[in-house]
């Protein structure tokens, strides 16, 4: 930022370009540091062009070798683009500036009102930026980042496992509506790094690594926890239109590079809000083709409720799932027991003297022959029950067996 404001021109984009060439040549990860005014407007129509270079090869490079963008001070204008187009996105939260349109700029808007440009409302609302904080921070997130990822999509991400593969996880029952600290209990050694974490966060979107492979995780979340232990947020354990994009971003870039997905299912439905609504319908059905499409090995845990719609998009069997385990008390079926219940039994129940009871005798038939995990068992939608102590060492065993996993797809 101290030539000419960092601003990028003709030779400037050439330099940047020619790197991402010889990046996909070596297989080498691409990471851009930013703080840059823009285009350099006294180049004209040299720059818009350079910048045009730069998108091409960021397309080219992307699913081929994994691309990170940090941002520690001004990323406005055509250059905010970059930092989107890239897979993991970086901001300083004091000084980072990221924008297409300048928060002065926007009508009705002013910086003081709304600071779109903010690494929060960046991380919050847009769902841009991965991770928010100082540039010590950053650059040992992005470390963190680095070490767990495979360099390009021919290459595998691993390290020596020193964690024991059959350790019991004797608490992780209570960690189910808090599923980031059950993939952390999970992880070997508890590592365990979190993307988006700000953005739609009844979902969780992690890597972790099961006997010394990365693995991406997607699951649901319905509370969240402090760290001095109590609940900070609690969500309604539905999926929402942002939960749902930023799952099916985060499965295709595993599914690009090879890594295996793990998902962890505790669900009731979809959002029922009207913002949620706008894109509900697309954003499911991205996640349901992201998990659909992936040819990486792909192993389901459902810890809780898994119903209706929302649970066949959480890669379940039927679209393509590997291998499904279930907790003893989950519940997989169209709806809450009570609810199917009263919909089927309506005309008996307006007529019983004791309503209660004729509805808790239908739902605990109903929970039995139709929503248990045994039920879905029996028809093979869940290949086996497991107990929540042991399920490290089942998706351990899981994920090993599916190792030599290939599909070939049309």
């Amino acid at each position: 930022a101290s030539v000419m404001g960092g601003t990028i021109g003709e030779m400037h984009a050439k330099k940047i370009a020619r790197l991402y060439e010889f990046a996909q040549k070596t297989g080498a990860p691409v990471i851009g540091l930013v703080d840059c005014a823009g285009m350099r407007l006294q180049e004209a129509t040299d720059a818009l062009n350079g910048f045009g270079e730069i998108y091409m090869a960021q397309a080219m490079a992307s699913g081929v070798i994994p691309q990170i963008t940090a941002v520690f001070g001004t990323c406005g204008g055509g250059m905010a683009l970059i930092p989107a187009m890239t897979d993991f996105t970086f901001m300083e939260s004091k000084n980072g500036k990221l924008f297409v349109n300048s928060p002065n700029a926007l009508d009705g808007n002013h910086v003081s009102k709304c600071d779109t440009a903010s690494a929060d409302f960046q991380g919050e609302e847009a769902g841009l930026v991965d991770f928010a904080g100082t540039e010590e921070e950053i650059l040992g997130q992005i470390r963190n980042l680095v070490s767990m990822l495979p360099a390009n999509n021919e290459d595998e991400a691993y390290t020596e496992c020193e964690d024991d593969l059959n350790r019991a996880c004797a608490d992780l029952a209570n960690c189910a509506g808090d599923t980031g600290i059950l993939l952390s209990q999970l992880s070997d050694n508890g590592i365990y790094f979190e993307t988006k974490a700000a953005y739609g966060k009844d979902v969780v979107t992690a890597f972790i690594q099961l006997n010394g492979a990365t693995v991406g995780a997607v699951a649901n979340r319905s509370e969240i926890y402090g760290e001095d232990g109590t609940v900070k947020e609690k969500m309604d354990g539905t999926l929402s239109a942002r939960g749902a994009k930023k799952a099916a971003d985060f499965v295709n870039f595993c599914d690009a590079f090879c890594i295996p997905v793990l998902t962890i299912t505790n669900v009731t439905g979809f959002k029922a809000t009207k913002c949620s609504e706008r894109t509900m319908a697309k954003n499911a059905a991205a996640l349901t083709a992201a998990f659909a499409n992936a040819t990486v090995p792909k192993v389901n845990v459902v810890v809780g409720k898994a119903y209706g719609s929302a649970y066949v998009v959480m890669n379940s069997k039927s679209i393509g799932a590997d291998m499904v385990f279930a907790w003893p008390n989950a519940e997989i079926g169209m709806m809450d027991a009570k609810s199917a219940a009263k919909i089927m039994y309506a005309d008996e129940i307006a007529a019983s003297d004791n309503a209660v009871a004729l509805i808790n005798e239908k739902a605990a038939e109903y929970q039995n022959l139709q929503s248990s995990a045994m039920a879905a068992a029996k028809r093979g939608y869940v290949d086996d029950i497991v107990n929540p102590e042991d399920t490290r060492k089942r998706v351990i065993a899981a994920f090993d067996m599916l190792f030599t996993k290939r599909e070939d797809r049309p």
